[in-house]
């Protein structure tokens, strides 16, 4: 049987691929022929409630009713922080806001073109969780650490804090320490999924190291204007890395968004980059469990990184603040329980701290979050690209911009021309976008950057 054989018989287009897959177990399992096919076929859609239990049909049967009470959502709209943001971020924002469970949307002054949902972005979902709105690099966060070490000294022998970058962290797409670290996240249980499973070991191996893209571990002098994070006002050496949960994060993000898209009807398969998982099915119970995990690895990834490049500089950690943008919660609000997804959004509920980079020249802030409901308790993660990678390569020469980032008092260890202050949006220009969303703490003023040097992307 045919897609117009189907048709006359009274399938709708949204259930014909499952009618074809269960004519083709038919065939090859059963030996049914096609008479009969079709009769059992005219049958089940003359008359789809007779057949939800039943063994072969009961899964078109339940389509079927689908299909025939479906009414096509109403588009939700969502709020803009920003005024630089491209149609094609835009575009994805729109099309997240017709899925069937979306219920609330927001854009941060950020947000710039990603996978699915832009980056900058902010979905809530009811009863579904969408891998690609969490993002590929599951759980990527920043974390900030001061240390007791005087500004003057960094001054004076930045060999040193050079030193302990190099031998501290590893950055690259791949990239393990040679000798595996210890953390406590290393005896959670592992085995709730297969790809957790099966990747543990190399989780272990990479467990604090960088990665690629704008991943990065930066030295600079945090500024504080007022009494804040237990501190007395003054400047202070201040430690600050961006990074997420490496090679396992990806591979949970990949497998459960195949899942999601093998689970689409014909009616939604425009929606593969969006694809959804029902929260309480076991397939989206697996991917919420494995998020979880990753949350915790890519925290531990930080504590690491932190523990192993401070204690090689000799400084004791005195204050830090830390969080995700890059995850999904489960949050209320407009008084439901929904799943809001953060794909390069800062949490920025009434009284979070949070750190907000801007580029490797330009400041990073600490923030207090001001719980603005129409951002879904959101700010922006950073300063968002303005330029592609390939322009950025093909406008900009890596050796020119670190000497002229050296006259600046900036050492930059290794990076790339596609992560150059140019490609990004003036971080005080995003920060004034969103005063309504987040008040400002303290002033982090980057000086010794160290990035990965061989072009290697990572998703924001």
């Amino acid at each position: 049987m045919n897609f117009r054989q189907l048709a006359k018989i009274g399938i709708p287009e949204a259930c014909v691929q499952l009618a074809m897959k269960i004519v083709q177990e038919q065939v090859k399992v059963n030996k049914t022929r096609g008479k009969q096919l079709k009769k059992e076929l005219k049958l089940v859609a003359d008359s789809p409630i007779s057949y939800v239990q039943d063994e072969i049909y009961g899964q078109l049967d339940r389509e079927l009713i689908e299909e025939r009470n479906y009414t096509p959502p109403k588009p939700i709209s969502y709020e803009t922080w920003g005024k630089d943001i491209d149609e094609a971020a835009h575009g994805q924002l729109k099309k997240a806001c017709t899925l069937p469970g979306a219920r609330a949307a927001a854009m941060m002054p950020d947000a710039h073109l990603g996978y699915g949902l832009p980056i900058g972005g902010v979905l809530a979902m009811e009863d579904a969780v969408i891998p690609y709105a969490v993002g590929v690099d599951i759980a990527c966060r920043m974390k900030l650490s001061v240390l007791d070490i005087p500004v003057e000294r960094m001054k004076k022998q930045s060999h040193d804090f050079r030193i302990s970058i190099e031998k501290g962290t590893r950055f690259g797409v791949g990239v393990q320490h040679e000798k595996p670290q210890q953390h406590s996240v290393m005896d959670e249980d592992w085995s709730i999924t297969r790809t957790t499973r099966e990747r543990k070991d190399t989780a272990w191996k990479q467990l604090g190291t960088s990665g690629s893209g704008n991943h990065f571990v930066e030295y600079g002098v945090l500024t504080l204007t007022k009494p804040e994070l237990g501190l007395e006002p003054g400047d202070y050496v201040a430690l600050l890395s961006h990074s997420g949960s490496r090679g396992v994060g990806a591979s949970v993000c990949n497998t459960y968004s195949k899942i999601a898209r093998s689970k689409l009807t014909k009616r939604h398969e425009d929606f593969a980059k969006l694809a959804w998982l029902d929260i309480n099915s076991e397939e989206g119970t697996e991917y919420w469990n494995a998020m979880t995990l990753m949350g915790k690895y890519a925290e531990a990834n930080h504590a690491v990184i932190h523990r192993l490049v401070s204690d090689l500089v000799g400084g004791r950690i005195i204050a830090g603040v830390e969080n995700h943008h890059n995850f999904a919660w489960k949050e209320e609000h407009f008084g439901k329980e929904l799943i809001v997804h953060r794909k390069g959004a800062t949490p920025a509920g009434e009284n979070v701290l949070g750190v907000i980079p801007g580029t490797m020249a330009d400041p990073a802030y600490v923030v207090r979050g001001k719980g603005h409901p129409d951002s879904l308790n959101s700010a922006s993660h950073g300063a968002g690209r303005c330029m592609s990678r390939t322009k950025a390569k093909e406008k900009y020469r890596w050796e020119a911009v670190k000497n002229d980032l050296e006259n600046r008092g900036i050492q930059v260890l290794s990076a790339g021309a596609d992560e150059v202050p140019g490609v990004y949006k003036n971080i005080n220009e995003v920060m004034q976008a969103q005063e309504d969303l987040v008040e400002i703490v303290a002033r982090f003023q980057p000086k010794i950057v160290k990035m990965c040097g061989d072009g290697s992307r990572a998703e924001d």
